[in-house]
């Protein structure tokens, strides 16, 4: 029997929606389309009616409760905090009970549920890298040589890591007599294509004299198969999770992407108890870092004459936590890195996990929001804490033919650190 809520559970929730429309003005759906179905009120309207039975789930019901980016600002909005996110994924989950998931759906509840999957499919993917992609200019991603199921042609994709960034480590690297421990939850895209942000983050540790475990048997978050409406699937992870990192004495489980942390933070909480605890044990990495008080140690390093301009995108994940102030005070205390803000950096850079490979021309659109601002800020490198957010930012940056790059806010860290730091 599934453990999480049910969309009648969220049946008191659903009446508090008042349709005062505040909604509008903060979904990056709705700035596109303008159509009353993809803002949130629409979407409670709609959920209320699959919970009443009153509506076909045909094709158009599917299309309008897909189109929802997941990024919590409705709710982050809401004067009466009516959890649309939750809502919507709840009814996903209603959609898939009665009908099945999608094709997409069950492939991605295939791969995610089966580590040893995944790594051979990453593999192969390495292997034959060269003949199904092409460098993007200037080292900014790949695109593919060849049509693939729901992967736009002109998309741009990160390179495959040569080694998954948990292969290449220890399950625990110590640290210093009397500083603390932490664990390291990688999530996928860290460990599969942007190992880099795992070698910071252990370069940044080391120079802290902070030790970390890295477990191996460690999975998925679950936040891409449960955007699939695929709740067993994030259950299975849940239990694989719990069962890697509870046992490890580390007060902290911190991650280094924003929808990792949103994932285990949101989705966790409610499955019992252990799943609970596991929950509030996660951390973001840049929020830790200055509670260790990194910015300090930062700013005492002599200052370099040749600095990088560098602007600053909030990924929703952590926006809606309230996390927006450590990373620009960690920016802001590089002695390599003039920071300066962006406009619009905390809108949504329209990724939204399977949103994007639903509807990627809504996608590229919110995303070619963000370029003006890039632009405008005149940096060399757009950072972020979040992989997906930095995959996103890079395919804008190219659509719009811009020069910047996107770069982690810990690989810039790791760049100003002593050299015997890593």
């Amino acid at each position: 029997m599934s453990k999480h809520k049910k969309l009648k559970d969220y049946e008191e929730q659903i009446k508090q929606c008042v349709k005062c429309g505040a909604c509008q003005a903060h979904c990056p759906v709705f700035g596109e389309e303008k159509k009353e179905s993809v803002v949130a009120r629409g979407k409670i309207a709609l959920a209320d009616a699959l919970l009443k039975d009153d509506v076909e789930l045909d094709e158009r019901f599917m299309a309008d409760m897909s189109k929802c980016l997941l990024c919590g600002s409705c709710f982050d909005k809401c004067p009466n905090l009516v959890p649309t996110d939750e809502i919507v994924m709840a009814a996903r989950r209603e959609i898939a009970a009665r009908k099945g998931l999608t094709t997409l759906g069950k492939g991605i509840g295939t791969v995610l549920g089966h580590p040893a999957l995944m790594d051979f499919l990453v593999k192969g993917g390495k292997t034959f890298s060269s003949l199904l992609f092409k460098k993007v200019p200037e080292g900014s991603g790949l695109r593919l040589r060849f049509p693939v199921p729901y992967i736009a042609s002109d998309r741009t994709l990160p390179e495959i890591s040569e080694i998954p960034f948990r292969q290449r480590h220890p399950a625990f690297i110590p640290g210093e007599e009397g500083k603390p421990t932490v664990a390291f939850f990688t999530g996928c895209m860290i460990n599969y294509a942007y190992a880099e942000i795992g070698e910071a983050l252990l370069a940044i540790l080391k120079f802290m004299g902070i030790g970390v475990h890295i477990p191996s048997g460690q999975g998925c978050c679950g936040l891409p198969a449960l955007s699939a409406g695929d709740g067993k699937t994030v259950e299975e992870l849940a239990e694989r999770n719990l069962e890697a990192f509870a046992p490890i004495a580390a007060e902290r489980i911190v991650t280094a992407c924003a929808s990792c942390n949103h994932g285990i933070d949101k989705l966790y909480q409610g499955l019992g108890p252990g799943h609970d605890a596991l929950a509030e044990r996660v951390e973001d990495i840049l929020v830790f870092l200055v509670k260790e008080g990194l910015p300090e140690k930062l700013a005492a390093l002599p200052k370099q004459e040749k600095r990088t301009r560098v602007t600053y995108h909030d990924p929703c994940h952590l926006r809606t936590q309230g996390i927006t102030k450590e990373p620009r005070a960690l920016l802001k205390a590089l002695p390599s890195v003039d920071f300066v803000e962006m406009e619009g950096a905390d809108r949504c850079c329209g990724l939204g996990g399977t949103y994007s490979v639903y509807h990627y021309q809504t996608s590229k659109k919110i995303g070619g929001r963000k370029a003006t601002g890039i632009e405008k800020s005149g940096a060399e490198l757009v950072a972020s804490a979040c992989p997906g957010c930095m995959m996103q930012l890079q395919d804008t940056i190219n659509h719009a033919g811009l020069p910047q790059r996107t770069i982690h806010v810990l690989q810039l860290i790791a760049r100003d650190l002593p050299p015997y730091a890593g």
